[in-house]
């Protein structure tokens, strides 16, 4: 689009300026600002991701933070809770049909990002 800008705007300068020196570092000047405006964007861009990789403590948990509390969840459905009857200590089951769909799609997530990977289909 910008090069269909660029050349009534060189075929202009053919009109107004004489010297053929100065004609051509106009024209050169206009073809490599767009190609200069995208590359000073591209690294405000990675300023920006290079920021925003650095995180904090909420964001760069929170995936294993959820996966501890259905381990937990798990741990006490079916380790401490059947371990613990035997002696006559009831212990509440933690509800699995809310956690399952959660740890399930973790998982699933996990197992894709994984199979990305070892297909080099991911940076």
């Amino acid at each position: 689009m910008i090069d269909k800008l660029i050349q009534p705007v060189t075929k202009i300068l053919d009109k107004f300026i004489p010297d053929a020196d100065t004609k051509q570092q106009i024209a050169h000047e206009l073809a490599t600002m767009s190609e200069k405006h995208i590359h000073e964007i591209a690294k405000a861009q990675i300023e920006v991701n290079k920021e925003e990789a650095k995180g904090n403590w909420f964001q760069s948990s929170w995936r294993p933070a959820t996966a501890w509390i259905c381990v937990c969840g798990f741990a006490v459905n079916f380790l401490i809770s059947p371990l613990a009857a035997p002696f006559g200590i009831d212990i509440p089951q933690a509800d699995t049909s809310t956690m399952l769909p959660v740890l399930m799609g973790m998982l699933g997530l996990g197992g894709m990002r994984s199979y990305e990977k070892t297909k080099g289909l991911t940076k």
